[in-house]
């Protein structure tokens, strides 16, 4: 089947390509996020080249960026969950909207909704209580005959089944991991995330949020430590694969290093 033009471009990034859009999620393009370091490829300058809309799931720094939204022309459009839209723009950002769960809104020949997830909305973390707060979101896209579910940051929860009843997924970008050695609540492993491919039915699945953020200096502490992150880097997609397959689900699993991309140019 075709998919719509989409390059991962490590963590939670994607470029697509769908509905006469170019669309980055939750970008991330440079080599640091507070004390992660990037252990993927750095980003292609060429990665994030010519996008003109970006939806933010959540407010984490992993997912919410700002020194690569600032790397953006001026012109692209954020849109961020709905009650951060002020924060960010104090931020310099310039052109930022809000879509808020459950809200569908159309940027031309691309519909975009806000699907609810199981995830701190704080910027700070779930133990945090002061600062910006948002409800975290995943994004269904809809545009070329083509319906693209962008799973943000989640942990397994009913609302995934409302999700699957909006209709057939072509491509659903589930994550995997994160970018330590433990996940926290709200989190997906892989056998979680093979659970929420049994529940969406996606025609393919894109295992995101692995292989490209660790804190600095982990890999290289000697012994187990240092060795079960970098197997960490490297396993979570292809654990998810194989319990999709264990399964015996429809779905076809898709693993992309950081810098791949796959399908039809638009």
């Amino acid at each position: 089947m075709d998919l719509p033009e989409t390059t991962f471009l490590g963590h939670s990034t994607l470029r697509l390509r769908i509905g006469g859009r170019t669309v980055l999620t939750d970008p991330v393009l440079g080599p640091s996020v507070g004390p992660l370091r990037r252990t993927a490829p750095a980003v292609d300058p060429a990665g994030p080249a010519g996008a003109d809309l970006v939806l933010i799931s959540h407010l984490h720094a992993d997912h919410l960026h700002l020194a690569s939204l600032r790397r953006l022309p001026r012109a692209v459009e954020v849109v961020v969950p709905a009650g951060a839209g002020d924060w960010l723009r104090r931020r310099g950002v310039a052109r930022v909207s809000e879509l808020a769960v459950g809200q569908t809104r159309v940027f031309d020949g691309l519909r975009v909704t806000g699907t609810p997830a199981d995830h701190s909305g704080h910027r700070w973390g779930p133990r945090f209580t002061h600062g910006p707060q948002a409800d975290a979101m995943g994004h269904l896209l809809e545009g070329d005959g083509l319906r693209v579910y962008v799973a943000g940051d989640t942990g397994l929860f009913p609302g995934l089944d409302d999700v699957a009843a909006q209709g057939p997924i072509d491509l659903a970008a589930l994550p995997v991991w994160g970018w330590g050695p433990n996940l926290g609540p709200g989190h997906l492993d892989p056998a979680g995330a093979a659970e929420a491919a049994r529940r969406l039915a996606p025609a393919v699945a894109l295992p995101v949020h692995w292989g490209t953020l660790a804190v600095a200096g982990l890999c290289s502490v000697p012994g187990r430590t240092g060795s079960r992150m970098r197997e960490l880097l490297v396993r979570p997609p292809h654990d998810f694969a194989d319990a999709v397959a264990a399964a015996r689900l429809p779905t076809r699993t898709l693993v992309l290093p950081p810098g791949a991309a796959v399908g039809t140019p638009a």
